[in-house]
């Protein structure tokens, strides 16, 4: 097995090695490594709900009634109550009148699109689609047929070369996680209603972000279900800014039904442990009813897009969208060994905000990702900004 130290040390050479790196204490916007508090600014939890006090009650209350994990997959003896209330509570977040949970967001994508299409189908993707969803597309054996990132002018022409296809797909990301974008959701909508094709809406970094009140890509769009294609299928998580974990796809009913019945990673998988499930239900009548948590993001999200604004990637789609839209901020730095040499600078100076690199992001676009939490200060905030700006001009 010498292929393994091989790799290793070509991954160390090409400065894409990586490594654990421990977090102690409660995470939040401030966590402890060896021993030192720093700031972090690369957590999904944005409206830093991982941590309320409600959120956690209910946690361990549920587990107090009803142990520690569900036992078996929901289809033998593990669906409880939990499940169907947060099933319940998620199709009304994301205004659907159905929806089915997974373990992990990762899981949704894959049981969701592999269900969906097969061989002799065509499933079309962003170039930057997560990689969670590009693995599902491949697990499908449906021929993949790729378009320019947030390009629908460039989507309709691919879409237009798919008609011999049984079926078609179409899966997005509603926020792309490494740079921050928003999907041109009514552009897209318009063209998979021309061509027949479904439509998939991966809304792991809307849920809770975007908006008016954090309910995701359509009501940010402020596109109602009749404006959609049929059938529309949204997807989302539960380990972001809703601050626990799981994922799931929302949907009509028959859709929901379908996926109970053919989704292979929701049949062949033992069911969320109900102390998640009443941490999720929690959040999410949070995220319904307290607005604070997401207006403090928004206003951090300003703060800070100020700040940056001459870090500005110079594009990154079809049209430069505007900075800060999003909390998510890519600084785009180029090699990975300088990446890693910024983060490493900003680490020693209180920051977390590890260097993300290939294949998460193309060749020669390394970056530090920075998001932001509802409870981030300005203080931390103008903190970082300083810190980032010094080490970005040094010879790291």
């Amino acid at each position: 097995m010498h292929f393994l130290g091989e790799t290793l040390a070509d991954l160390e050479g090409a400065g894409l090695r990586r490594e654990l790196r421990r977090i102690d204490g409660m995470p939040g916007t401030t966590v402890q490594i060896g021993g030192r508090d720093c700031v972090c600014l690369c957590s999904n939890n944005y409206l830093s709900l991982a941590s309320r006090p409600e959120v956690i009650g209910a946690a361990a209350r549920a587990v107090e009634e009803l142990g520690c994990g569900a036992g078996a997959s929901r289809l033998v003896a593990g669906n409880m109550a939990l499940h169907e209330e947060l099933e319940a509570a998620i199709a009304r977040l994301k205004h659907q009148p159905a929806a089915i949970l997974f373990p992990t967001g990762y899981m949704a994508n894959v049981g969701a699109i592999s269900a969906l299409v097969s061989s002799g189908d065509a499933v079309v993707v962003d170039k930057l689609n997560h990689a969670s969803i590009i693995d599902g597309c491949r697990l499908s054996g449906a021929r993949m047929l790729v378009y320019r990132h947030c390009d629908a002018d460039r989507l309709d022409e691919v879409l237009s070369r798919a008609g011999g296809y049984r079926r078609k797909l179409l899966v997005t990301d509603g926020v792309f996680s490494m740079d921050g974008h928003i999907a041109p959701l009514p552009e897209i909508a318009e063209a998979c209603a021309r061509h027949g094709a479904m439509l998939m809406i991966d809304e792991a970094h809307a849920t809770g972000v975007i908006g008016p009140s954090g309910r995701g890509t359509q009501e940010h769009f402020g596109i109602v279900e009749s404006r959609m294609p049929e059938p529309t299928i949204v997807m989302g998580t539960l380990s972001k800014a809703v601050g626990s974990l799981g994922g799931f796809v929302a949907g009509s009913r028959e859709l929901i039904d379908y996926l109970k019945n053919t989704a292979r990673s929701f049949i062949y998988t033992t069911a969320l442990p109900p102390s998640v499930c009443a941490a999720s239900l929690a959040a999410i009548k949070l995220i319904e009813n307290d607005p604070q948590p997401l207006e403090k993001l928004r206003e951090n999200t300003r703060l800070l897009a100020g700040l940056l604004e001459d870090m500005r990637p110079a594009g990154g789609g079809a049209v430069l969208q505007p900075w800060g839209q999003t909390p998510i901020f890519p600084v785009h730095i180029g090699e990975a060994a300088r990446a890693v040499a910024i983060s490493r600078e900003l680490l020693e100076s209180g920051y977390l905000c590890p260097a993300i690199r290939p294949p998460t992001v193309p060749s020669g676009t390394s970056r530090l990702r920075v998001s932001l939490q509802a409870d981030h200060t300005h203080q931390q905030i103008h903190g970082f900004a300083d810190a980032l700006r010094r080490f970005m001009k040094m010879s790291v």
